[in-house]
């Protein structure tokens, strides 16, 4: 009896496990999307740092990030346990949120210019060399802002996870959602401190000496990863930024079922193409979608703006 038991009890924590694990790979399936995204502005959130405290001050980014995650988590499970039918809106207000914040990336690149991104740049520069500049301070706010910025993308991540297994048993729902902060948050900052790392190990490389091919390899690898590091951070904007929109859009998209089937009708009728249905109608809502609450945002600003000066 007590064998039987006890192996029931096995085959019952496998059965939880193996569910758990499925839902932690569709949520972080559905989630990649504020990951690629994640990584670019954490990694960014750091230049500017001395090159012996980007490693702490990512470390101490990463704390504040599992401390987001302790509230958030928590805060998702008592939503599907006490008012289940605000998981829709919330994950509609996350996806609206990620296009909106996609879009806003689009405008700025082609609002702004390069010369005001390189002044600003420089702007840094000369502040990490001024002698009256507290570096303490600058560190800490930079931190704080890393901080602010996961607490934004880990609200998005967790409302996406949540969407994905608010149905199931509130066990489940517990361990899928904490594989999936701890997975994305050793993931993402284990990532943002190699990356800002790889352009110290490249110079290291190319500062290697002697004669020989080993040397000169080493000494090739070393320029080619300082020439390829912009180029991964560019890629890596890039990406979260083009994921923001498809995650977003796909949100709105599941969210409204006449636009969801109506995208549906017209990938079966695609045939061949129609994998590509999908992807391209939820981009493109997503792009729409993100320029309406910009334009929301930026006339609501205008409005508040002009009636704090009449004050």
């Amino acid at each position: 009896m007590a064998g039987s038991s006890l192996l029931a009890l096995i085959d019952d924590i496998a059965t939880l496990l193996d569910d758990v694990s499925v839902m932690t790979k569709v949520a972080a399936q559905k989630t990649a999307g504020v990951l690629g995204d994640d990584l670019a502005l954490n990694a960014q959130q750091v230049t500017g740092v001395n090159a012996d405290r980007e490693l702490p001050v990512v470390w101490a980014v990463a704390k504040g990030s599992m401390l987001n995650k302790a509230i958030l988590v928590p805060a998702a499970l008592a939503i599907s346990a006490f008012i289940p039918k605000a998981v829709t809106p919330l994950l509609m207000v996350g996806g609206l949120y990620l296009c909106f914040e996609g879009f806003e990336k689009l405008a700025h690149k082609f609002l702004h210019s390069h010369d005001e991104d390189e002044a600003h740049h420089n702007e840094l520069r000369q502040a990490m060399t001024d002698p009256k500049v507290d570096l303490v301070a600058l560190e800490k706010e930079k931190i704080k802002g890393a901080v602010r910025t996961d607490f934004i993308l880990s609200a998005e991540i967790i409302a996406i996870s949540l969407g994905v297994v608010s149905g199931a048993p509130f066990m489940t729902q517990l361990l899928a959602l904490v594989g999936v902060a701890v997975l994305m948050t050793v993931g993402v900052y284990g990532l943002v401190g190699g990356i800002v790392k790889l352009d110290d190990a490249g110079l290291a490389l190319s500062r290697q000496t002697g004669e020989g091919s080993w040397p000169r390899t080493l000494r090739g690898l070393g320029v080619g990863i300082l020439k390829a590091a912009p180029l991964l951070m560019k890629f890596l904007s890039v990406a979260g930024t083009a994921a923001m929109f498809l995650v977003g859009g796909g949100i709105l998209t599941h969210g409204i079922a006449p636009l969801h089937h109506a995208i549906e009708d017209v990938a079966h009728a695609a045939g061949v193409l129609g994998a590509l249905v999908s992807p391209l109608a939820n981009a493109l809502v997503g792009i729409l979608a993100g320029a309406l609450v910009l334009g929301v945002v930026s006339v609501g600003s205008r409005v508040l703006g002009r009636g704090k000066e009449k004050k």
